[in-house]
């Protein structure tokens, strides 16, 4: 397994940790158990957005400009249903 495969790996099981933190925060009892899955939330959306700067820094996730006339389309479409 290569650096990139392993930082790949590190990033996916991070988003899933993030997923598993913010489910505990919502269906949290009492006001201590939610801020305690909130810090682990915000200490693991750190740790991803430090995984995914080291990615981007390598080359190894690319992201793309959105085309302005597709966001237009999009800002529309969900105005219209508001």
């Amino acid at each position: 397994m290569d650096d990139r495969n392993l930082m790949e790996n590190m990033l996916m099981l991070e988003k899933g940790v993030c997923d598993l933190y913010m489910h505990g925060a919502i269906e949290s009892s009492t006001q201590n158990v939610h801020k305690t899955f909130s810090d682990s939330l915000n200490q693991s959306l750190k740790l991803q957005e430090d995984i995914y700067g080291k990615m981007q820094a390598k080359g190894w996730y690319q992201t793309e400009q959105a085309e302005q006339n597709k966001l237009n389309t999009l800002k529309q479409k969900f105005s219209a249903q508001s």
